[in-house]
């Protein structure tokens, strides 16, 4: 049973991954393109493998699963199976997370730093290595200022749209090369 899921990604194939991380069960949960179960994997802790609070899942083109560990300050990457690859830690709290379209294949994700705080406008823009190749925004009402990141959609590699829990809204963001 799923405990407040908060993303959904689906892979080449199909097949749909849910992160199942809002409530205690701290678990990425795998169904084929019908909907019929197939897996789950992760559980509450730090270790490779667990979690602390899913906030964000995407796939890409290979099939890699990338999970927002937010209380645990990384990015954890899995292959389609659930088993574990690495893992991303030099990012921040990461919430939201999307991995664009095209090739090559770039990670965005959103930093909340402290989730009590107004600080947590900031939007990484990485390698599927991990390396970090830029940042952008800070926090506010402005245009490109952000409000507590939630949700991030990034078909292109350059296009966002960022939707924002505090501002009650989305903004579309064109990055230039």
């Amino acid at each position: 049973n799923f405990n407040r899921p908060s993303d959904v990604t689906w892979d080449r194939a199909g097949n749909i991954y849910v992160a199942d991380g809002f409530g205690p069960n701290n678990r990425v949960a795998k169904f084929t393109k019908d909907g019929n179960f197939v897996k789950s994997w992760g559980q509450t802790g730090s270790a490779q493998g667990q979690f602390n609070g899913i906030r964000g899942i995407a796939s890409d083109a290979a099939g890699n699963v990338y999970v927002a560990d937010a209380g645990n300050n990384r990015i954890q990457i899995f292959d389609g199976e659930g088993t574990f690859k690495s893992q991303i830690t030099n990012i921040g709290t990461p919430q939201a997370i999307c991995v664009s379209g095209g090739s090559p294949q770039y990670l965005y994700s959103s930093n909340s730093n402290d989730s009590e705080s107004m600080d947590h406008g900031e939007i990484y823009k990485i390698q599927l290595n991990g390396q970090v190749v830029g940042r952008f925004g800070k926090a506010g009402k402005m245009p490109k200022e952000f409000g507590m990141v939630n949700a991030l959609d990034c078909r292109a590699e350059n296009d966002l749209w960022v939707g924002e829990i505090w501002n009650w809204r989305a903004q579309k963001v064109t990055l230039r090369r």
